[in-house]
């Protein structure tokens, strides 16, 4: 019984954990996140991204942080908490079920609830793009005008390729994340032990970005356009490939970038989520 009762307190802390871990995430990551955007959308090199960048000066470098802030800092706290919900529940219920197999269904129904989030993504990649710098003021009046021209649909556009991302990445984050801390030599400190967590989170959200790095170019793509016929996932990478004279590997332009922000943004998220976790 007394287990039982714990067990709401677990998840609760579980949530906050991973908010409050999202947070510093992205106060520390939006300049890279927003330099990566732009090689995504333009094709261009790091160097020219970062030139456009201090071109715009730093009254617009942090300009749409808000956006991801209540995103990330929302859906991270789903992912984690969800996640341990979830696998608490089938494995109460279904004790015959493999752990493997009931904590793969976790991940997979958190991530598919993260993307309920979906028009928060939406309205950063429009602050971000600047071909709507004149045209929008701040969040507030992106949301206003979406709903009131084009209505709610239009706030999901790019929803498929989030729910193609984050279900299979969260399987293999969370399924891998322990095998790879077995792995990084045994902490004996809290400095050694916070060391292995940001290891850990480092090499998982990076390899993870390369390989979801197609499905983000997808997305930030689709969400750029205002109206408008809605594309597949097919089309969009098609007519992207086109553009780029049919070269897949400029298909992955920008993904050493994304390489090196996923390893300080999951490293930061991972090693403040268990150093928090521990603390409460």
């Amino acid at each position: 019984m007394a287990s039982t009762d714990q067990d709401p307190l677990q998840s609760q802390k579980h949530y906050l954990c991973g908010s409050v871990a999202a947070f510093a995430n992205i106060v520390i990551t939006f300049p890279i996140h927003k330099a990566l955007f732009r090689q995504q959308l333009f094709g261009v090199q790091a160097w020219e991204a970062v030139r456009q960048l201090q071109r715009d000066g730093l009254r617009t470098l942090y300009r749409g942080i808000l956006p991801p802030l209540l995103q990330k800092s929302t859906t991270i706290a789903i992912m984690f908490g969800l996640y341990e919900d979830f696998s608490r529940l089938l494995r109460l219920h279904a004790p015959q079920v493999p752990v493997l197999l009931t904590d793969s269904i976790a991940a997979v129904l958190a991530g598919t609830a993260e993307a309920v989030l979906t028009p928060f993504e939406r309205v950063q990649t429009l602050l971000q793009d600047p071909r709507h710098h004149g045209n929008f003021q701040n969040t507030a009046h992106i949301f206003r005008f979406l709903l009131q021209q084009h209505g709610i649909r239009e706030l999901y556009r790019g929803l498929v390729p989030i729910v193609l991302r984050n279900g299979p990445s969260n399987v293999f984050f969370f399924g891998l994340r322990g095998p790879i801390k077995d792995l990084l030599p045994e902490a004996e400190t809290k400095a050694g032990h916070l060391v292995n967590d940001f290891v850990c989170g480092g090499i998982l959200g990076a390899g993870l970005g390369v390989v979801f790095y197609p499905l983000n170019l997808v997305k930030s793509h689709a969400q750029v356009q205002i109206g408008g016929e809605f594309q597949s996932c097919r089309t969009i990478l098609l007519n992207v490939l086109r553009e780029r004279d049919g070269k897949v590997s400029r298909l992955f332009r920008g993904v050493h970038l994304n390489f090196q922000r996923s390893v300080f943004s999951w490293g930061i998220i991972n090693a403040t989520y268990e150093l928090l976790l521990k603390m409460l």
